[in-house]
């Protein structure tokens, strides 16, 4: 639309009005993006809501390198993860087994937790 078209009052389409979701980025103006979001991340065109991710092979690198230069998903790291994700199940599983215990025994009456609201 050009000036001339707002001069004579054609509205713009997703003017202050319109009810849809905005991109709310941060801009420059330090105000949030008032231009209409893509609904799959939210962000207009302008602030990443277009962006496929990189298709070529030295892309896909770069990726696979800035992913891996702190360490995070290494093979290492993943399996020390998984090792004490099972260790908290274990744990989580025998304090649930001492729990019962203690009170089929009667030393805690079944709402003990409620005290702890």
């Amino acid at each position: 639309m050009t000036n001339t078209n707002l001069e004579k009052g054609i509205p713009w389409r997703f003017g202050p009005d319109w009810p849809g979701q905005r991109c709310g980025a941060k801009t420059r103006k330090g105000t949030p993006c008032q231009r209409p979001a893509y609904k799959r991340n939210g962000r207009c065109s302008l602030h990443g809501g277009r962006s496929t991710g990189p298709k070529t092979e030295e892309g896909l690198a770069r990726l696979t390198a800035a992913r891996t230069t702190h360490g995070k998903y290494t093979k290492e790291k993943r399996a020390a993860a998984k090792r004490y994700a099972e260790q908290g199940r274990q744990m989580r599983a025998e304090l649930a087994e001492l729990e019962e215990w203690f009170v089929d025994h009667g030393h805690l009456d079944k709402k003990w937790r409620d005290r702890f609201k």
